[in-house]
């Protein structure tokens, strides 16, 4: 199904890399849009961790008037319950899945790897790192949602059934309510999933207090202090 892989940018460490953070994109963006946070991030200097952006599929997206953009699933309406193209978000999952597989053979195992994304990327780094057969170093979801809206996805995986999750999301944001953040957080709580949940002064963006607190996070997971 993903015979061609996603185009992204890579950042490379100084040092051979023995962890990876795969970040998606949200609606409308590109690889692009993230990756000048790497050096923002201030991890320590012989940090060993690889860091990919992908680029999302261009499709039409309906609630831009069918307007074509880089979208990892088609959002079809603005209520939270009947937003995401689920087709386009297990579409999408099988290329994520293709991307980790490629850090595997490359050398880094599962366990080495944060799925992290943005928005409509975060709603893909949660689904999809929910329901990964094998262990992952975490999983990152920022200013988004659960495709399933008030249900955690199903065939959940029990090698991630403990991995920890860091939500974060913005007070103020005018695109994914924080009600629908906070009713994701409500789900994995309530199955026990270790995750944190960090709220910001802002819209739906990123905060400079905010990559504070994603480095001190990743600096944990990777165990890279």
């Amino acid at each position: 199904m993903s015979a061609v892989p996603l185009e992204r940018i890579t950042i490379e460490p100084t040092s051979p890399a023995t962890a990876c953070v795969i970040w998606l994109h949200g609606l409308g963006d590109s690889g692009a849009g993230f990756s000048p946070i790497v050096p923002e991030l201030g991890l320590p200097k012989n940090h060993a961790v690889r860091f990919v952006f992908p680029h999302a599929p261009e499709q039409a997206v309906t609630i831009n008037q069918g307007h074509v953009m880089r979208s990892w699933y088609d959002i079809k309406s603005m209520d939270l319950h009947n937003r995401a193209d689920m087709d386009g978000v297990l579409k999408s999952e099988v290329k994520i899945r293709a991307l980790i597989a490629e850090q595997v053979t490359a050398g880094i195992p599962a366990k080495n790897i944060i799925l992290a994304g943005f928005s409509q990327g975060g709603v893909m780094s949660m689904f999809t790192g929910l329901r990964y057969p094998e262990k992952l170093a975490g999983i990152m979801a920022l200013s988004c949602y659960l495709p399933n809206a008030d249900a955690l996805p199903e065939q959940l995986s029990a090698a991630n059934s403990d991995t920890a999750i860091l939500q974060q999301h913005g007070d103020n944001d005018d695109v994914v309510p924080l009600s629908a953040g906070k009713m994701a957080n409500a789900l994995l709580n309530a199955k026990n999933y270790p995750v944190k949940w960090q709220t910001y002064p802002m819209a739906h963006s990123v905060h400079p207090t905010q990559i504070r607190d994603i480095a001190t996070w990743l600096v944990a997971r990777l165990n890279l202090a």
